[in-house]
């Protein structure tokens, strides 16, 4: 093998290291809740040494704020895909929040590392602030697409729209996480649809 081919290997080999990594932090996380995230645990679902693990995590703290930035990024990806697909800003306004609701088992599994995170943000203000940062970038999302679906309404009236309609979303995600039964995808869409009818932005 040649100088170049061995490099690309290596990088190769780094990157799908650091995959691996990645995914056992979301499963554990998700799978098994904030008390068993640990460098260990990490280490021991990736398949690799705990050395590795802490060369990129050096504590817990760098594995949750590692799980949120992949949490943001899941969410980016496929609302950026759902807005550009939708006829028209009611409809995308519509799917980007049913989207983020527990619907599925992805869905399902994201809204647990997003109450495990809140959970351990407590009392930390880095956290606290990453997760105002991504927050307030999905606030700003919503936001512009209620005041493309409402191209009437005033600043103060589109706002109190979004914060109710971000409370749906976020809410029923984070009941249906531990009473699926109850708040399963029907009710959390029906509670979705009947806050768009009643805020007026249901499909024109």
């Amino acid at each position: 093998m040649l100088r170049g081919e061995r490099a690309i290997a290596r990088r190769a080999d780094h990157e799908a290291q650091q995959e691996r990594i990645s995914e056992a932090v979301w499963s554990t996380l998700a799978g098994k809740g904030i008390e068993h995230l640990t460098i260990r645990a990490v280490a021991a679902v990736a398949g690799c040494t705990t050395g590795l693990v802490m060369h990129r995590f050096p504590g817990r703290k760098a594995l949750l704020a590692h799980a949120r930035d992949l949490l943001h990024e899941r969410t980016r990806d496929r609302v950026e895909r759902l807005e550009a697909e939708a006829a028209t800003p009611r409809a995308a306004l519509r799917a980007i929040l049913a989207q983020g609701m527990a619907l599925d088992e992805d869905s399902a599994q994201e809204a647990l590392v997003w109450t495990g995170f809140l959970a351990a943000s407590v009392g930390d203000e880095d956290l606290i602030a990453l997760h105002r940062r991504n927050n307030r970038a999905w606030r700003d999302r919503v936001s512009r697409l209620v005041a493309a679906s409402a191209p009437g309404w005033g600043s103060e009236r589109v706002a109190t729209a979004v914060f109710a309609l971000m409370s749906v979303a976020e809410g029923a995600a984070q009941l249906a996480c531990f009473d699926p039964e109850t708040y399963g995808p029907a009710a959390q869409e029906a509670a979705l649809d009947q806050m768009l009818e009643a805020l007026g932005l249901g499909p024109a």
